[in-house]
């Protein structure tokens, strides 16, 4: 039902099943993002995928996931990607490089592949903040895959 008359609406659709999942977590802060991951999962399959149809892979800090989730993009395997971790600002300017150069990849992975990624990789000041944030934030990855990969079915159809 559409909230205006004559004017179609498509609503949140957050069904999980049949949809094929890969996640991206870096091991660098890997109590956060373990924390981001057991939410994010535990999302995913309370929505209906498939555990089968989900693959966790690690990688070593946020500036290895763009090129790990763009060979997953384009490998056809996958209808979400989903990146997780942490980025904690330290002493130097090195978090910002890593925060703003690991984001872009991220963005230019997806508008360049057309597989809707969830950036999962919380960027705090503290290891405090990110441990407040990091199960709402793994849920909310979980739900934004899904709803993509459903709203990008819907629109192209």
């Amino acid at each position: 039902m559409s909230r205006f008359e004559n004017i179609p609406e498509i609503h949140q659709d957050l069904q999980g099943k049949n949809l094929r999942i890969g996640i991206v977590v870096g091991r660098f802060n890997s109590n956060i993002g373990e924390g981001l991951l057991g939410s994010c999962i535990t999302e995913l399959l309370k929505r209906g995928v498939n555990p089968e149809n989900i693959l966790i892979c690690k990688v070593p800090g946020a500036l290895e996931m763009p090129l790990t989730l763009k060979t997953m993009a384009t490998s056809g395997r996958y209808d979400a990607l989903v990146a997780l971790g942490a980025v904690i600002r330290g002493d130097t300017y090195h978090f910002e490089i890593v925060s703003n150069d690991m984001s872009a990849g991220i963005m230019r992975v997806q508008l360049d592949t057309g597989v809707p990624i969830a950036n999962g990789v919380l960027t705090t000041n503290t290891d405090e903040q990110a441990e407040v944030r990091m199960e709402v934030k793994g849920r909310e990855c979980a739900e934004a895959a899904i709803e993509m990969t459903n709203l990008l079915r819907t629109l192209s159809a």
